[in-house]
């Protein structure tokens, strides 16, 4: 493993539920974690109830030197690091106050998976009437994205669900 920079966290895949049951964990080992938590009004039959769900989930942070990143692997819940490109993956210190500074301002936030869309990306529509065509995303709205579609000399702006498209196929250099 790499040597971390200060400031550094890793990110932690974990099984599915137990982000704070493994963030009770390590802080019982002194390992410093962060799991962000966000309240949620869960709706029963005869009550409701404000809820703290993780913002991500099955994911929570963690900072690890070398010598810890086989103990906190250990910890029952925990499936592996993220890595990229072979290499835990690493977010600033910055960016974990970013979404601490989040939460604590909105009260109604949540992430939404993109995969791997960003503006400017040259992507394919894989379901609905205009499957297999390709556009370029120009703007991501929430779970909408909209793409313009180059198409008989005119461009087609269009508002489409992010699940409805594919990243065209290009190799990834790392």
């Amino acid at each position: 493993m790499k040597d971390l920079k200060n400031n550094e966290w890793l990110v932690l895949y974990t099984r599915s539920r137990w982000e704070k049951k493994i963030h009770q964990m390590l802080s019982e080992q002194d390992i410093r974690s962060y799991c962000p938590l966000v309240k949620k009004v869960s709706q029963w039959a005869d009550r409701k109830k404000i809820i703290e769900i993780p913002l991500f989930n099955s994911y929570i942070f963690v900072e690890a030197t070398p010598s810890l990143y086989n103990r906190i692997l250990q910890t029952p819940g925990v499936i592996n690091y993220i890595t990229y490109c072979g290499k835990p993956a690493t977010i600033a210190n910055d960016e974990i106050e970013l979404i601490k500074s989040a939460i604590k301002e909105h009260s109604n936030i949540e992430a939404i998976p993109l995969g791997n869309l960003h503006i400017g990306d040259i992507v394919k529509i894989v379901d609905g009437p205009l499957s297999n065509h390709t556009g370029e995303i120009q703007k991501i709205q929430g779970k909408q994205v909209i793409m313009i579609i180059k198409y008989m000399n005119c461009a087609l702006t269009i508002k489409i669900n992010h699940k409805q498209l594919s990243p065209k196929p290009e190799s990834v250099l790392c």
